[in-house]
């Protein structure tokens, strides 16, 4: 009878209260070496039919206080784990204690850069039923290296939509395409908080310059992907924000810097991938204090933590400090080696790394296939990242093209609209220009990853990018409608000629000047810039065609599709510049999408995810272009990120945080809260206390009164911001609610935020937990983080 037949015989009848006394205890010695069969803590040894295995063992040898003899100490309790956590772990554990160290090792190490056909993946193991290895692939916005997939709007552009329902469709369709594709886990979604350096190359990966916004964001993002059986992968963790150095580098943070950042664990996340860089002198991917004590201590994360490609440094000081899987496996490209495999069993063999600790990696990875149900009728993979001719092509995109372009209207944030010049009314004629308004000049994927800034820009370069199947180019879309309103149109747009773009403007009713700033991932130097901006200027001469253009149309509007904020104090406040429009990088759908906003078929309801300031150094840090060894990077702002900096220092931005304008006014009135944050009893500080439910519950409620004051239809984003007391050391204002409520012309709603202990509470570095901080906490509630229409207070 094979070895997992038996252990299941043996796990049915635990289950339902049969005796297992038939089995002679055995020391469970079968195989030599690697194959040598140890049972994991509470399991014992049991023999059936000349088979050893590993079974719960109900009765632990009292002579060890609860723990086999010669076994490593149990694990931690963790409190408040999932029931989905819970049933994952049930069902895997049996599994793990029956592999052999070497099938156990092998659950966590990749095959290589080139090792299948998937960006990562793991090998097949035949004692578990049904596991073929995990299909790891690349991106937030999209599968790459396929083709048949859809390229969404980046998850920049998802959090300027501030709506929680358009980001779960947005993760859905996404998670849908991927199990379309064969692919068990989707490296997305970004969670760090990007904007502390506005010119970093990956911020249109991430959510924008607010906690509580990326944390909300990814939460959304996790329950998506997470609902179509696609294990999601929060990266990167932690305090990676700048491409320049990103693996020679040690970001050096306070503690409570630290717990600033917003991992959703409660978002059952399968997997976390652990970064380049040092944090305060210890690689991320073996730093056991944010690993070990921080994510999977005080946050309680089940799931299982894998390495950026190649961010692996060593066997046993990533083991214990927390490594669970190394990507893509070997140690350096085409080394055929690898710091795990036979590596990591040795080290266990001699001691280094414990028993217990790769009983735990494997448990980790093996629950996080099972809670997403991948063990039963999960599709195969059907691609080749690297040889496409092997690939079956499937084409995943269903229906995705209407999201697309609803969040790419949903997302476009209007800055400025003097005499409402917008939305659009068949204009007599009209001019475009600037090559960021037409399609590239070869195709939409001309350059590999998008390195070069070449038409339309839709998405940024490196990694986090995906190929297009289509991308509709504003030139094509605009060039649609006019000819359907009977607008003549002129357009230069083959190149950014500073004279030959204004001449296409003059005399024309309205002129479309299209600008653009790019970045991405390291790996590519694009125009000089080596992943991170190498400022905040708009490409191309952006800034002086815009200048150029005004100075011979007085109705010049300005669409601006960047990565993140660029400084505009060179034409915002010319009067000939009537509108601008931040479009970001809006996937596939870019050309539709924007006509759908200018034309007034889509009301704006984009809000900005970041601060737009007046001069870069208004910014709380900027990139480390320079340096040699391991390059220092202090993180001595703090808390005080984008607008928290802003507000805190009292400097003006151009636009704030949550700013964007609508073709329709809305008023606020009838401000109640009500509740409070004291009674109940929390739990004492463990394992997964940082999930306690005294913290999270909402115990106090703000409601209000929105009304649409306008005549058109529309949604308006409220926001609310706290003010803790003075003592809590922090930002003036935080964001701790939002909402997009559409409302029809005269219409009314009455609106409802919950906040929690948590929204209350700073991390006490003395306490080392989550505190309320005493005293009266203002709650704020308005149309952006300085449009704070209604204010009260709570006293905690």
């Amino acid at each position: 009878m094979p070895r997992l037949s038996s252990a299941f015989f043996v796990l049915a009848c635990a289950l339902v209260g049969l005796p297992t006394s038939v089995f002679a205890v055995d020391p469970c010695t079968t195989g030599v070496g690697a194959n040598l069969t140890t049972c994991s803590p509470g399991f014992k040894c049991v023999t059936n039919m000349n088979t050893s295995l590993c079974v719960v063992d109900s009765q632990p040898s009292a002579s060890s206080g609860g723990t086999p003899t010669g076994a490593p100490a149990p694990l931690p309790t963790v409190a408040n784990i999932s029931p989905q956590w819970a049933a994952a772990y049930a069902k895997a554990k049996p599994i793990v204690a029956n592999l052999s160290n070497s099938d156990k090792a092998s659950l966590g190490t990749g095959l290589g850069q080139l090792g299948g056909p998937c960006i990562g993946n793991t090998p097949s193991l035949k004692s578990i039923p049904g596991f073929s290895g995990f299909c790891l692939q690349d991106s937030p916005v999209g599968v790459r290296f396929v083709s048949g997939n859809s390229v969404f709007p980046a998850e920049i552009n998802a959090a300027a939509t501030f709506n929680r329902t358009l980001i779960r469709a947005r993760g859905a369709a996404m998670g849908a395409e991927f199990r379309g594709k064969g692919i068990n886990v989707a490296l997305g979604p970004m969670m760090q908080v990007q904007l502390q350096q506005p010119a970093t190359g990956r911020n249109w990966e991430g959510a924008g310059g607010d906690p509580y916004l990326t944390g909300e964001v990814a939460y959304e993002m996790i329950m998506g992907i997470q609902s179509q059986g696609v294990q999601a992968c929060a990266k990167h963790f932690i305090n990676n924000e700048q491409e320049h150095f990103r693996d020679s580098s040690s970001s050096n943070v306070d503690d409570s810097n630290t717990s600033f950042t917003p991992i959703r664990v409660q978002a059952d996340v399968a997997s976390v991938m652990c970064s380049y860089n040092q944090i305060n002198g210890t690689f991320a991917c073996e730093n056991d204090g944010t690993i070990n004590k921080i994510l999977k201590g005080e946050m309680g994360f089940q799931g299982y933590v894998m390495s950026d490609w190649y961010a692996t440094h060593s066997t046993t000081p990533a083991s214990n400090g927390g490594l669970d899987m190394t990507m893509p496996g070997d140690e350096f490209f085409g080394s055929f080696s690898t710091y795990f495999g036979d590596n990591l069993v040795n080290a266990v063999k001699q001691g280094d790394v414990p028993q217990e600790r790769l009983d735990d990696m494997a448990t980790r990875i093996l629950a996080a296939w099972y809670m997403l149900g991948q063990d039963s009728g999960y599709p195969a993979v059907n691609f080749n990242s690297w040889l496409s001719f092997l690939g079956q092509n499937v084409n995943v995109q269903g229906d995705h093209a209407n999201i697309i372009r609803t969040i790419g209207g949903a997302s476009a944030v209007l800055l400025k609209n003097t005499g409402n010049v917008l939305p659009l009314h068949a204009p007599k004629s009209m001019a475009i220009v600037g090559t960021g308004a037409r399609s590239a000049i070869l195709s939409p994927n001309e350059c590999l990853d998008h390195s070069c800034n070449d038409g339309v820009l839709a998405v940024g370069w490196g990694s986090g990018s995906a190929s297009f199947p289509y991308l509709t180019a504003p030139l094509d879309a605009l060039s649609t409608r006019a000819k359907a309103d009977g607008t003549s149109v002129s357009f230069w747009t083959l190149s950014d000629d500073l004279n030959l773009g204004p001449n296409a403007a003059k005399g024309q009713q309205v002129a479309l000047v299209f600008i653009t700033a790019d970045s991405g991932e390291a790996s590519y130097t694009v125009e000089g810039n080596a992943g991170d901006r190498n400022d905040l200027q708009a490409w191309h001469n952006g800034d002086t065609m815009v200048e150029k253009v005004a100075s011979v149309n007085n109705n010049t509007i300005v669409v601006v599709n960047s990565v993140g904020p660029i400084i505009m104090e060179s034409w915002i406040e010319n009067p000939n510049v009537t509108a601008v429009i931040w479009a970001g990088l809006p996937g596939q759908e870019a050309g539709n999408a924007l006509v759908d906003v200018l034309y007034g078929d889509v009301n704006p309801s984009g809000r900005l995810p970041f601060t737009i300031a007046k001069a870069e150094p208004d910014y709380s840090a900027r990139v480390i272009y320079d340096g040699s060894g391991t390059v220092q990077i202090p993180y001595s702002e703090g808390l005080l990120v984008d607008y928290r900096h802003f507000d805190a220092n009292n400097i003006t931005p151009r636009f704030e945080f949550g700013f964007g304008l609508s073709y329709t006014t809305f008023s606020y009135s009838n401000l109640m809260i009500t509740g409070s944050t004291s009674g109940g009893s929390r739990q004492p500080i463990i394992p997964g206390a940082s999930l306690d439910p005294w913290l999270h519950d909402p115990v106090v409620t703000v409601s209000f009164t929105l009304t649409n004051t306008g005549s058109r239809a529309g949604t308006e984003v409220p926001q609310l911001y706290t003010s803790p007391p003075a003592s809590a050391q922090s930002a003036p204002f935080n964001l701790k609610g939002f909402d997009a409520v559409f409302l029809g012309p005269g219409e009314s709603k009455t609106v409802t935020f919950q906040l929690s202990r948590y929204d209350f509470s700073i991390w006490d570095v003395v306490a080392q937990r989550w505190e309320i901080v005493q005293g009266v906490t203002g709650i704020s509630v308005g149309a952006s983080s300085r449009d704070l229409k209604l204010k009260g207070s709570i006293t905690n």
